[in-house]
């Protein structure tokens, strides 16, 4: 099936200028909304943090939210609209790590005055979602979880459990129960005005700051690493200069969708990220086909020039392009407009991504195989 004609020769390299101040502009947009914004608008996954979804039987407003809430002794809420009935609300609360780091040093006192301090060390402390504080406990030695609880009771900790992680027998999670978590202390201050049929509790998330800092780190690095991995392929299959426009191309796309993202107000995610990865598949998968093409047309065409020769190659393939491209985008607008809140942000990312991508594979990745060629005559 092919819905451009085989004659059909759209002047692309014209207009390779033009497109470059283009992506420039819209790269200099999106970095400006981050700055504006003080980065991305970080979901739970990174930022850390509890998330309550809360939905009501009737259209509820977000100032009598907050008035139940600020009743309570909970501080620093966020209430966010979520859907499109005025009924369903995001409720964000930090968890506040100060606790858990008290907890964790009277851990450490307990056990350093049984078992010596350079016998274990304590790797992580936090608060769950359930207000319990967690310490993550790793010994030398495979150490007898008996020996643990008599240590911490020594030291006045009596109401705590300990856990073998079942990583040889010197690795502990120690819990002390919190009085009441802050989901549930959401839920009480919210009964307590609005009467609890009204209202339902759909989905609970919790992740602590240093868990989502983690996650964080390991998200650009992901990223990063698979952009660049990507060019090094292209580089080996084809030659260096496709490479190097095809690394600089899946960047423009990151670099725009986050910007597009940030322009939204929309949340930075994990499945955000997921898409941010996807969107590098399906862009240097294009990438391929074009440069695949240029290159076979480079051996049959020498006497041609390079510039002829990339247009030649872009309009042979642009008919397999606006189909694959097209059928994409189809499914990822039903996602968006049919998908629910939840995964809003990761079909907007897949649809700016897309679109994007393929006008990359385009007026990105092509034109610096010319320019490569240009520079090369002028040595």
């Amino acid at each position: 099936m092919e819905l451009i004609k085989p004659n059909t020769n759209f002047d692309f390299v014209h207009f390779f200028k033009y497109a470059y101040t283009f992506s420039l502009a819209l790269i200099f947009l999106g970095l400006a909304s981050l700055w504006y914004h003080g980065g991305p608008n970080y979901g739970v996954d990174f930022a850390g943090g509890i998330v309550v979804q809360v939905k009501f039987t009737q259209p509820t407003s977000i100032a009598d939210i907050r008035q139940a809430l600020e009743a309570t002794d909970i501080a620093n809420v966020t209430v966010q609209d979520f859907g499109q009935g005025g009924n369903e609300f995001l409720i964000r609360l930090p968890i506040v790590e100060s606790a858990a780091e008290g907890f964790s040093g009277q851990v450490q006192k307990g056990l350093s005055a049984k078992f010596g301090e350079p016998t274990f060390e304590v790797h992580r402390g936090q608060t769950s979602a359930t207000g319990d504080m967690v310490v993550q406990v790793k010994f030398t030695q495979p150490t007898n979880g008996a020996d643990i609880e008599q240590a911490l009771a020594a030291a006045g900790l009596v109401n705590v459990t300990v856990e073998d992680s079942g990583r040889g027998g010197n690795e502990f999670v120690i819990r002390e129960a919190g009085t009441e978590g802050l989901s549930a202390k959401v839920q009480k201050a919210l009964s307590a005005k609005f009467v609890e049929p009204a209202f339902e509790v759909r989905r609970v998330e919790a992740v602590g700051p240093k868990v989502g800092s983690e996650l964080r780190r390991k998200a650009l690095l992901a990223v990063l690493f698979s952009t660049v991995m990507m060019g090094i392929y292209i580089a080996f299959r084809f030659e260096p200069r496709f490479g190097v426009g095809a690394a600089i191309a899946l960047l423009h796309d990151v670099l725009i969708t986050a910007g597009a993202l940030s322009l939204m107000n929309m949340e930075f995610d994990l499945t955000v990220v997921a898409a941010l990865l996807t969107i590098v598949g399906f862009s240097v998968n294009d990438t391929v086909i074009v440069c695949d093409r240029i290159r076979e047309n480079m051996r049959k065409l020498r006497r041609e020039n390079l510039a002829g020769i990339i247009n030649r190659s872009v309009n042979e393939t642009l008919s397999r392009t606006i189909i694959t491209t097209g059928t994409a985008v189809l499914v990822i607008i039903a996602l968006f407009f049919l998908g629910g809140e939840v995964i809003h942000a990761f079909a907007f990312a897949l649809l700016v991504g897309f679109t994007i991508g393929t006008y990359s594979s385009i007026y990105v990745a092509s034109p610096f195989v010319l320019l490569f060629e240009k520079k090369g005559r002028r040595r």
